[in-house]
């Protein structure tokens, strides 16, 4: 049991790095894609992956469990990205980055509204969120004053709380005792199944020409095998063996990594606030590990 969830933490801790890593590849791929189209071509790639890695069909679903596996396609695969996408256009990245952070509290409520009694919480964890956002915003507004909108801090909001309903979905859907791949595969079919009306409004273009750009068909590969099959399949894991409150945490090293992915690869300098709140960040989520779930004692 012990080893299952040093799996399981270790699984969340890798889905982080990679997804912290990620605003690189969206960032080059911008020059010449359309947010909608990266988010198109990444599941796409990530949908045919796992279907050559596990190629055997789910069965033996029922009418709800299928409706649980289109909840969570349509929320963690098609609206927290449009969502988090359409707020960059209105905001500032930074407002975004600290609003989305609050998905772990939003996965706090809604966990106790639908599994209550399963994950007992201490202040522990509310003290570690003050820490971590205390952490994150230093590290987000380093250098920059903040600037207040209403039309994109609420979308990021409401990414961050569609992301915590995919956790508590997540959740859900591990207790159905499937497959974590063929589950995946389930919710990555609906998430684009929704995602292609949206593909009218936003002026998508197929135009495949594109991938013979070596670091564009580099970069979509990097965003398709790692952050959406590989991650998708280990925070998934991670959610079934950890709860969907305590690997949401994980969530508070985006920002982190963010930060040293800039040093390593970008040459940008460390700066006295982004070094603070990067151990503050980090204060916070150990703090809300620490003793995050009261211990069951033995009858």
């Amino acid at each position: 049991m012990e080893n299952r969830q040093t799996t399981g933490h270790l699984s969340a801790l890798l889905t982080i790095i990679i997804w912290g890593t990620t605003f690189i590849s969206t960032k080059i791929l911008l020059v010449d894609f359309l947010p909608v189209e990266i988010l198109f071509f990444r599941f796409i790639i990530g949908l045919l992956i796992l279907l050559l890695v596990c190629p055997h069909r789910l069965k033996g679903t029922t009418p709800g469990q299928e409706f649980t596996f289109a909840a969570a396609g349509l929320c963690g695969i098609c609206m927290y990205y449009l969502l988090e996408n359409i707020a960059l256009t209105y905001t500032l990245a930074s407002n975004v980055g600290v609003i989305i952070s609050v998905a772990p509290f939003f996965t706090v409520i809604l966990t106790h509204l639908f599994f209550k009694g399963e994950e007992k919480l201490r202040s522990d964890f509310f003290i570690g969120f003050v820490v971590a956002m205390a952490g994150i915003f230093l590290l987000s507004f380093n250098g920059s004053k903040l600037e207040l909108n209403p039309v994109g801090d609420f979308l990021a909001l409401l990414a961050a709380l569609v992301w915590a309903c995919y956790s508590v979905l997540t959740k859900k859907i591990s207790g159905y005792g499937y497959n974590t791949i063929l589950t995946t595969r389930r919710v990555f079919f609906y998430g684009i199944l929704f995602m292609l009306p949206t593909l009218l409004l936003f002026d998508f273009k197929l135009e495949l020409s594109r991938f013979t750009d070596l670091v564009c068909l580099f970069n979509i590969v990097y965003l398709g095998l790692g952050a959406s099959t590989l991650c998708f399949v280990t925070w998934n894991f991670a959610v079934k063996v950890l709860g969907a409150v305590k690997t949401s945490i994980y969530i508070y090293m985006i920002p982190v990594i963010t930060v040293v992915t800039s040093v390593l690869i970008l040459n940008e300098k460390i700066t006295v606030p982004a070094g603070i709140g990067t151990v503050l960040t980090l204060a916070g989520l150990f703090i809300s590990e620490s003793r995050l779930f009261k211990k069951k004692t033995l009858a």
